[in-house]
């Protein structure tokens, strides 16, 4: 499936999903403040440009390395929400993890990506980096300003929001590109719209009420070791030295920034 059209399809399953459930359950929708505006800016920023980028990017790069490099997001939440959220300051060994984390990005990027994923895998590499940027200043936004809303409003409407604007992209590039609705593609849309999605995204917009948006964004680095080991298992990825190097630097440098904070 080309990857706008993915993107469009499993968040417009899952937000039929999450608005069927918010129905049932009489959950208010766009009555507490900011609740629009944050709409708007997790359905733009979170849903569409992170998940475009990421489809985008995986025509050309391996699952593993995607997740690797995604695994900035938590160093990034941390960065933002220094400066933004209260109590969430950065401490010295923050510092050095953040440092260790973005040394192990620039170990991957010595790489070879022709290894990888041919010529265009070092520019899609750079362009996922945007991926985790976005994904950071949504989460610490919703942190700021969604503690009145309930994390199906929070989820539900930005994916339709995604769903429309994702429509409208393939459209306006995807149109003369096939499409194979095989059981295998179609199991896979609705497997990460109900459990990719609206399972996943309604418990992560719970916990960032409950929890610190800096230790919240801490589960994004178990991703890496399972779609390593997935990718390399399932798919036949190639895994080199050095995003083994790489990747571990970036894990180290989350762990060592996690273990500096107070809980």
């Amino acid at each position: 499936m080309p990857p706008f059209t993915a993107v469009s399809a499993r968040f417009a399953i899952a937000s039929v999903v999450l608005l069927s459930v918010a129905k049932v359950m009489r959950v208010p929708l766009g009555r507490q403040p900011h609740e629009k505006t944050l709409w708007l800016v997790n359905g733009v920023l979170f849903f569409s440009l992170s998940f475009g980028v990421v489809y985008w990017t995986e025509q050309f790069l391996p699952s593993g390395l995607t997740a690797v490099l995604f695994a900035l997001f938590p160093l990034l939440v941390a960065l933002l929400a220094h400066f933004t959220l209260p109590g969430e300051r950065l401490h010295r060994r923050s510092v050095l993890g953040i440092a260790t984390g973005f040394l192990g990005i620039a170990v991957i990027f010595s790489e070879d990506f022709s290894t990888l994923g041919g010529e265009g895998a070092r520019l899609a590499a750079a362009v996922l980096l945007v991926s985790p940027l976005v994904s950071a200043a949504s989460a610490v936004t919703i942190k700021k300003y969604g503690a009145g809303i309930h994390p199906i409003s929070l989820a539900a409407v930005p994916m339709a929001i995604c769903s429309v604007v994702m429509a409208t992209l393939a459209l306006l590039t995807e149109r003369h590109r096939p499409i194979a609705w095989t059981p295998a593609a179609v199991g896979a849309t609705v497997y990460l719209a109900i459990f990719g999605s609206a399972v996943t995204f309604t418990l992560y917009y719970w916990l960032l009420r409950h929890a610190r948006a800096s230790r919240v964004s801490l589960l994004a680095y178990l991703s890496p070791v399972i779609a390593v080991a997935t990718g390399v298992i399932f798919l036949h990825e190639p895994v080199t030295p050095r995003i083994v190097a790489g990747g571990a630097l970036v894990i180290a440098g989350v762990a060592l920034a996690a273990k500096s904070r107070r809980y």
